[in-house]
């Protein structure tokens, strides 16, 4: 399942004022009152500031092991934050988890009533949070094997989904053109950042931060202050419709990636882009970073992944092995020795 291309909007956002205009609910008066977490706290220390991480060493990477994980292609992938563990997302209206590197199948979640394309673990890793076409978001507890909440504001597909690191805030991005934010501690919806005018497509918090960034249908990436709900800034120049964004490890460069194959690296503290890869005529779908940002992994929509240098935009190496298009790419936690993938091909790859 494609993010939508770029639509038609029915009001067009007066240039020039998307910090103005791009504002939540909450910042207009119709915001959550009551009990429930503290709003995430802006600049706390990163740890990956005084962390000196090797590139990872893709061109050496190959083709370990491939598992034939759905019966439908495979949308997105999380690792959990300590183990071997794999989430992956597929169209068949399920999640699963896998144990790495063997591929043996832990559990399975269904109770989605359509395809599954969101799926981030909890950073205790006890939990995860999967978001669907059905437009809903639901929360599984593995202790209990079950799916333990549905939130349901969202009012059509819901395509993302991120815990904040530190677990009480979910993210969850949307075709209905918002960004929700919930409180998991009370199962309510706290804040809505709306003001773009398509699809949002993806959506990342800013590493040890407390702003969020969004890719949209509407050719923009935005970063939020969440807690006023308002956009802090605005990046402009992709000529068709964003799918992706994340964030590097120390949270100072932003990657974003087009339907036209474009990827465009930005500069967070400077709002400026650093440079553009005109990665193939092909979508390019998500992306990752490496543990020392040199690196970023781009999953295409022609069946390659390929990885940059991003520094000088140089392209390292191409890894080919998927039958259709790959939807996702991630980097494992322990110095970015690994990099699973997964497809339309149904499959999900470990390569190392």
């Amino acid at each position: 399942q494609q993010p939508p291309q770029q639509q038609q909007p029915q009001q067009q956002q007066p240039s020039g004022s998307t910090t103005d205009s791009r504002q939540s609910s909450a910042a207009r008066g119709g915001g959550y009152s009551g009990a429930g977490a503290p709003w995430p706290l802006p600049n706390r220390k990163n740890p990956a500031e005084e962390q000196d991480f090797m590139p990872a060493q893709v061109n050496s990477f190959t083709c370990q092991k491939s598992f034939k994980g759905h019966l439908l292609p495979v949308a997105n992938i999380a690792l959990h934050p300590t183990k071997p563990i794999l989430a992956t997302a597929s169209d068949d209206k399920t999640w699963k988890l896998w144990h790495l590197p063997h591929g043996d199948l832990i559990m399975c979640g269904e109770g989605h009533k359509d395809w599954v394309a969101g799926v981030d673990f909890h950073p205790s890793g006890t939990s995860l949070a999967s978001g669907s076409g059905d437009s809903t978001v639901k929360l599984w507890s593995f202790e209990k094997q079950r799916c333990v909440a549905t939130l349901s504001d969202h009012k059509q597909a819901v395509w993302s989904v991120k815990y904040h690191d530190q677990g009480d805030w979910l993210a969850s991005c949307s075709l209905d053109h918002s960004v929700r934010l919930w409180d998991v501690t009370v199962g309510k919806c706290r804040q809505v950042l709306r003001g773009h005018v398509d699809s949002v497509n993806d959506i990342y918090w800013q590493p040890y931060g407390a702003s969020i960034c969004t890719a949209s249908s509407d050719k923009t990436v935005s970063t939020w202050d969440i807690r006023s709900g308002l956009s802090t800034s605005t990046f402009y120049g992709h000529r068709n419709s964003c799918n992706h964004v994340c964030y590097n490890l120390l949270g100072t460069m932003i990657a974003s990636t087009d339907a036209d194959g474009a990827v465009k690296l930005w500069d967070t503290r400077m709002v400026a882009e650093i440079l553009t890869v005109e990665c193939s005529k092909y979508p390019a779908n998500k992306a990752a970073f490496d543990a020392s940002g040199a690196v970023l992994a781009v999953a295409s929509d022609d069946g390659k992944v390929r990885c940059f240098n991003t520094r000088n935009g140089e392209v390292i190496c191409e890894l080919v092995g998927h039958e259709d298009a790959v939807q996702a790419c991630v980097f494992d936690h322990n110095n970015s020795q690994f990099l699973v993938t997964c497809g339309s091909d149904n499959t999900f790859k470990i390569w190392s």
